[in-house]
């Protein structure tokens, strides 16, 4: 699914323009931008939790010529899904088994 289609798909499901929609979407992915770099951590509950980590300085090949090269300390924004989320993408339930009915005797 592309930005689009998350766009297309909220507007026909609130049905608002397409032009608010897109609104509501860059809105939600700008806050989650500035949230990441002021180090703060976004949870969704039900969905995930959004944050970044930090990587340390290393050193790196060229994979080309082989050469060494110094990769800096960087902060990389990580994704950690819900265990909700987890089971829905598999196709579990939560929801408890139904109850086999026993006839009344």
């Amino acid at each position: 699914m592309t930005k689009a289609d998350l766009i297309d798909e909220v507007s026909g499901l609130v049905e608002l323009t397409r032009k608010d929609s897109e609104v509501v979407v860059e809105t939600i992915f700008d806050s989650i931008v500035r949230s990441l770099r002021a180090g703060d951590k976004i949870e969704i509950r039900g969905f995930g939790s959004f944050r970044t980590r930090q990587r340390k300085p290393r050193v790196g090949r060229n994979p080309k010529t082989g050469d060494r090269v110094d990769v800096p300390a960087k902060k990389i924004p990580f994704f950690k899904p819900s265990k909700e989320l987890k089971d829905l993408v598999n196709g579990e339930s939560n929801s408890p088994a139904p109850a086999a009915s026993s006839p009344a005797m």
